[in-house]
């Protein structure tokens, strides 16, 4: 929603009428184009967490709520940790005769997640377990494209997954010819992308990570959380 011109041109070509805007969260390049729109649309719901600083923010969202955007059903999900109100919403399939959408701002990427700006690693291991609790027939779609980069930092920390590899050939193909990578799926996330995987044997091993003796499994797994967040922070991609 950060280039609100864009988004009016194509209404227009639509014939639509801008109704509302679900913001996942405060940052300019997600809600910088808030203002502009309801000037444009006055009547413009925006919704999205108190928590986080909304431009022009009109309805106010809680964990779990439900919404409707005509007949598409959407239901917010309270997940902090890239921000301190973060929200993702999926969308109902059935109200649009497709199949179930998660709509992930910043929380969750093909192959990553983003970084933990307002939370802790135990914060953001709880929003993406919201997540994982999807059904893994949910498309993913996420707020940035980012997905080869996200690939090659996967094949660092966990270098053995042949579903990795098989993805990446996909992606690399896809962005050669200048297409969209998205959207994957939940399933398909759960085998390769890392910020996924903290409870995988296979990764605890690449990253040289052993639970303690008396280390509680949800602790140990935030550990995990918070080494592949560092490396990826460090990561160099090419």
């Amino acid at each position: 929603m950060a280039a609100p011109q864009n988004i009016r041109n194509c209404l227009d070509g639509e014939g639509a009428v801008l109704e509302a805007i679900l913001c996942t969260h405060k940052h300019w390049d997600h809600s910088g184009g808030n203002k502009a729109l309801k000037k444009l649309y006055r009547s413009c719901r925006v919704y999205g967490n108190a928590c986080d600083d909304i431009p022009e923010l009109t309805h106010p969202l809680s964990d779990r709520e439900q919404l409707a955007v005509g007949r598409l059903q959407f239901q917010a999900f309270f997940t902090p940790g890239h921000t301190v109100g973060h929200m993702i919403y999926v969308l109902d399939g059935k109200s649009g005769d497709g199949p179930d959408c998660l709509f992930s701002g910043d929380l969750l990427f093909l192959a990553g997640c983003g970084r933990m700006f307002e939370g802790s690693a135990d914060t953001m291991l709880a929003s993406l377990d919201k997540v994982a609790s999807l059904s893994d027939n949910t498309l993913l779609w996420p707020g940035h494209e980012y997905a080869a980069d996200n690939l090659m930092f996967a094949a660092v920390v966990e270098p053995d997954n042949g579903v990795r590899d098989k993805k990446y050939q996909w992606v690399f193909q896809q962005r050669q010819d200048k297409k969209c990578t998205c959207p994957s799926t939940l399933g398909e996330e759960k085998e390769y992308n890392p910020f996924l995987r903290t409870h995988c044997r296979d990764l605890h091993l690449a990253l040289d990570l052993q639970r303690g003796a008396e280390e509680e499994w949800s602790h140990f797994r935030s550990r995990v959380l918070e080494e592949v967040r560092r490396r990826k922070d460090l990561f160099k991609g090419r």
